[in-house]
């Protein structure tokens, strides 16, 4: 018979003995063998003309050359070429009314982000306009807004110390290590964060980020490079706190509280339909004064500043001066030249360091720094993806050219920031547009209103920072995992307590690390069902079923418990392999032991529904195995009548020539395979 007889043969077996594949209903037997497993010797015809095909087949090179150019890889790869052919009146005015709504936001943001960073205030500024303009060309989510963000600052300055060589340069290369993610196709790194630990991380971070700019509002000294050492160094400053400041901060944290719930409320009817013309501005009025909060404090308590220092009577802590205008586009520094401290100014001296040495002190932050960024982003585009796929690889080339274009601007590490991008959704935003916007906001405050900055006070700013962050503590994510799988809060949980208490970068390596582990223990201890079944001619046997692949962590475990209960009978031991669809070299090792020991004790042990990818990785151990893929063939197996299985033939078209319908014959690689 050919191969297509044959397979047709399979099918109509699989429909004899329903009662016996009633039995099988933990798994699917309905598995059709379609391409033979057999040795390279014989192959089948589906698997000749794939090898054919394969031959003829372009190369990988060639092929990727042709299809770059291709118009649909181009609008994958430019997104703005599908909607900008499009883009109308209506979408240019609600892009512009969100990015200028942002923009109110993203300023006050910037410089009070930079203080986080440990950098002067316009540093924040420098990083908040190239991000954006680079996202309008290559950014895949209307709603992302690219500047700075909490995680993305506190990590700068975990890595940087400080330094604005090193926070350029760590953007630079970090923007050069998203790129070549992308093209390697690494973002499938990011799923090795779980929930529960990012959960954990973003909850720290917001503490850590709102204990940093306590500091400004009390007006005390504090140094530490975790959260506990911060706080402890802050205790011991607090006699000279700074009542003033610390009025203004409170005061401004509890006002932009309420102006951010003031924005909630509503009048007329709750179906806009059915209001009048004037509820509705007022709506809107509304709405535009709650997400413009930031700018609206900032304002209001510069201009009291500014009449406060004019007179002489200012009690507060000011900005200080911030240059005008925009840095002059230069590569990033790759060296840092040593300068002499100052100690009746308090300044420090700088120790030289040249580009490798600089490198070695980012260390883990070249790896860590990518990594969290684009979860961070991911959890933008997820949030406002309104079911779309989301491109994963297309974001992380717009994040790491973005922070390639920032670091020429002398600018810190920028990304998607979820409370930033919620604010630009709720403006209305209609495309990526409302980026450029933002970016030629923050460029006209640089160029016209920095001789203004310098009168904002940095209690407002820490304000600012801190009513923001305290809405990142994932506190609602306790009870739904409480409820879904209780062992998923261990890794969430210490996360966030080893990011508070040891540096960020090894309290975040731990909680991945010991995420991976519970993922291993997972997978080296599978659950393995048994079943005492009976075929309809009156025989018995064991069924035992694996629930996941034969891995090296898991295969021990699995072959005690096989011998464990098919040595407490002699009935034949039936393997259902349905759901073993991946194995290992240790695998094959352990299942060539457990045949070989089945078979001293003269014990039959059948595998079930093998997939032939398994059976592969099996065949370059030599081991005799028993094979069936259907009820009917089970049947005959389990037989007791059955011909001597020792026998071995050159192949399977040569078993199928010299045996009988009804036989189970042994191929040269001596697996064994059930036919009738």
């Amino acid at each position: 018979m050919s191969t297509l007889e044959n397979e047709v043969t399979f099918r109509k077996q699989a429909e004899v003995n329903q009662s016996l594949e009633a039995q099988f209903d933990s798994s699917s037997t309905d598995f059709i063998l379609i391409t033979d497993h057999r040795t390279s010797k014989s192959k089948s015809l589906e698997q000749l003309e794939a090898s054919k095909e394969s031959e003829n087949a372009e190369s990988c090179c060639s092929r990727y050359a042709r299809n770059i150019f291709r118009m649909k890889t181009l609008k994958r790869r430019l997104p703005f070429l599908t909607w900008l052919p499009h883009y109308n009146t209506k979408d240019c005015i609600g892009d512009l009314i969100a990015g200028f709504t942002v923009g109110l936001t993203v300023i006050p943001q910037g410089l009070a982000y930079s203080g986080v960073v440990g950098l002067p205030p316009e540093y924040g500024l420098y990083g908040a306009f190239m991000g954006c303009f680079v996202y309008v060309l290559l950014g895949t989510c209307k709603d992302s807004t690219i500047g700075s963000t909490a995680v993305a600052s506190l990590m700068t300055f975990q890595f940087a110390q400080g330094s604005w060589q090193r926070s350029v340069l760590l953007t630079f290369l970090t923007g050069i290590i998203e790129v070549l993610m992308a093209i390697f196709k690494l973002g499938c790194l990011v799923e090795f964060v779980s929930g529960p630990v990012s959960a954990g991380f973003t909850s720290a971070v917001a503490l850590i980020v709102s204990t940093s700019q306590m500091r400004s509002m009390l007006g005390v000294k504090s140094d530490g490079g975790s959260f506990l050492a911060t706080w402890i160094s802050m205790f011991r400053d607090i006699e000279n706190v700074r009542v003033a400041d610390t009025c203004l901060g409170f005061g401004c944290v509890f006002l932009l509280l309420a102006m951010r719930s003031f924005g909630k409320l509503t009048i007329g009817p709750k179906d806009e339909t059915r209001r009048s013309g004037f509820q509705r501005v007022v709506n809107q009025v509304i709405k535009f004064v709650s997400t413009s909060r930031n700018a609206s404090i900032v304002i209001v308590f510069t201009v009291i500043t500014m009449y406060l220092d004019a007179n002489g009577t200012n009690p507060f802590r000011l900005t200080g001066n911030i240059p005008k205008g925009m840095p002059a586009p230069s590569l990033p520094p790759f060296s840092i030249e040593a300068q002499p401290g100052n100690e009746t100014a308090g300044i420090p001296p700088v120790p030289g360091q040249n580009f490798l040495e600089m490198v070695q002190s980012l260390g883990y932050g070249l790896l860590i720094v990518p990594l969290m960024a684009l979860l961070e982003t991911m959890s933008v585009c997820k949030a406002f993806a309104k079911g779309k796929q989301i491109d994963i690889t297309q974001e992380m080339i717009a994040c790491g050219v973005g922070n390639i274009a920032t670091s020429i601007f002398s600018g810190y590490r920028c990304n998607g920031g979820l409370a930033r991008s919620a604010v630009n959704n709720a403006s209305g935003c209609r495309t990526n547009m409302s980026n450029l916007y933002i970016g030629v906001i923050v460029v006209l405050a640089l160029n016209f209103l920095t001789d203004y900055f310098a009168f904002i006070p940095k209690a407002v700013l820490a304000a600012i920072i801190i009513s923001a962050v305290i809405f990142q503590v994932q506190y609602q994510v306790v009870t739904p995992m409480w409820r879904s799988k209780r062992s998923d809060l261990v890794p969430g949980i210490l996360a966030f307590v080893t990011c508070l208490v040891l540096p960020l970068e090894i309290g975040i390596m731990v909680a991945i690390g010991v995420n991976l582990l519970f993922i291993l223990y997972y997978a080296a201890r599978p659950k393995v069902t048994l079943e005492q079944l009976e075929t309809q001619q009156g025989i018995r046997f064991v069924k035992i079923t694996p629930d996941r692949c034969l891995i090296f962590p898991s295969v021990e475990f699995v072959r005690n418990m096989v011998l464990k209960l098919g040595s407490k009978s002699t009935l034949p031991v039936v393997i259902d392999c349905t759901y073993i669809y991946a194995a290992d070299y240790t695998a094959a090792k352990v299942i060539s032991s457990i045949v070989d020991d089945f078979r001293r004790r003269q014990q039959k042990i059948i595998f079930f529904n093998l997939k032939p990818s398994v059976v592969s990785v099996f065949e370059g151990l030599n081991t005799r195995l028993v094979l069936c893929y259907n009820t009917h063939a089970l049947n005959q197996e389990l037989r007791p009548d059955e011909p001597d299985l020792s026998r071995s033939v050159d192949s399977l078209d040569h078993a199928e020539s010299g045996n009988g319908a009804g036989e189970c014959v042994s191929m040269a690689s001596t697996l064994s395979l059930a036919r009738s």
